[in-house]
C-alpha cells in the first residue's frame, strides 16, 4: 500500500472513531433523559440520585472529543466536509453535554419536590409527555447525524415548535395550580424548572439538527426562519450570501 493511501486509511478511521464516541455520548445522554422522567414519574430517589452522580461521565465524553477534534484539525488540516464535521461535532457534544446537564437538573429538583413527601405533584404526566418528544427528537437527529441526512434534520427543528408548545401549557396549568392553592407555590416552582429543562433538551436538540444541516451542506442555518432552513436542507438556497467555502 503507499504510503499516501495507507494515511488517507487512517485518516478515515479517525474520524469514524471520533463520530463513533459522538454516538455514544449521545446514547448515554439519551439514557439519562429517560431514566430522569421515569424516576420523577415514579418517584424513584434512589435513581434521581444516580442520575445526577453520574453527570460527570457525558462531561468526561464532551472534553475528550473535543481534545481529539482538535488534534485532527492540527495534525490533518481538513478541509470542506470534512473540516465542518469537525467544527460542526465540536459544537454538537456541547448541546449533547447541556442535555445531560438539564437531565441531573431534573433528577436534583425531583428530588427535592420528592423529601417533602408530597402526595400531588401538577402536571407530572405533561412532562412525560414533553419528555418523549425530546427523547424522541434526540435519537433522530444522531440518526440525521449519521446518515448525514439534512432533510430529516430539518424535520427535528419544526418538531421542537411541539415541546414549546407544551411547555406554555403546563406554565398555564402551573399558574392556575399556584392561584387556586398558594401552598402549591413552592412546589409549582420547582415543576416549571422541570418542565423548562425538558423544553431546553428540545432546543439542544434542535441546535444539533442544524449543525447536521450545516455539516451537509455547507451554510449556518442558525437563526433563520423555519421555512428557510427547510428550503436549506433541501438543496434550496437561503438567499443569504454564498456558501461556505470550508
Amino acid at each position: 500500500m503507499p504510503p499516501h493511501d495507507h494515511a488517507s486509511k487512517q485518516y478515515d478511521e479517525e474520524l469514524d472513531a471520533i463520530r463513533s464516541r459522538v454516538l455514544r455520548m449521545g446514547g448515554l445522554v439519551e439514557n439519562q433523559i429517560r431514566a430522569a422522567i421515569a424516576a420523577l414519574v415514579e418517584r424513584n430517589v434512589d435513581q434521581l440520585a444516580r442520575i445526577d452522580a453520574e453527570d460527570h461521565l457525558v462531561n468526561a465524553f464532551e472534553v475528550g472529543i473535543d481534545q481529539d477534534c482538535a488534534n485532527i484539525i492540527a495534525r490533518r488540516q481538513p478541509t470542506a466536509v470534512d473540516l465542518r464535521m469537525l467544527m460542526g461535532i465540536s459544537k454538537i457534544v456541547t448541546d449533547l453535554e447541556r442535555s445531560g446537564d438539564e437531565a441531573a437538573k431534573i433528577a436534583r429538583m425531583s428530588a427535592a419536590i420528592y423529601r417533602n413527601e408530597l402526595r400531588r405533584v401538577p402536571c407530572v404526566g405533561e412532562i412525560r409527555e414533553m419528555g418523549e418528544i425530546a427523547v424522541g427528537m434526540l435519537r433522530a437527529v444522531l440518526d440525521a447525524f449519521v446518515r448525514q441526512d439534512a432533510a430529516a434534520a430539518a424535520l427535528i427543528v419544526r418538531e421542537d415548535l411541539e415541546i414549546d408548545a407544551k411547555f406554555q401549557g403546563i406554565m398555564r396549568q402551573l399558574v392556575t395550580y399556584m392561584m387556586e392553592d398558594p401552598r402549591t407555590i413552592s412546589t409549582s416552582l420547582e415543576i416549571m424548572f422541570i418542565a423548562k429543562a425538558v423544553e431546553r433538551m428540545g432546543d439542544h436538540a434542535k441546535n444539533t439538527a442544524e449543525q447536521v444541516i450545516y455539516i451537509v451542506r455547507g451554510t449556518d442555518v442558525r437563526h433563520v426562519t423555519i421555512d428557510q432552513l427547510e428550503r436549506e436542507a433541501m438543496g434550496g438556497s437561503l438567499g443569504l450570501g454564498e456558501e461556505a467555502s470550508y
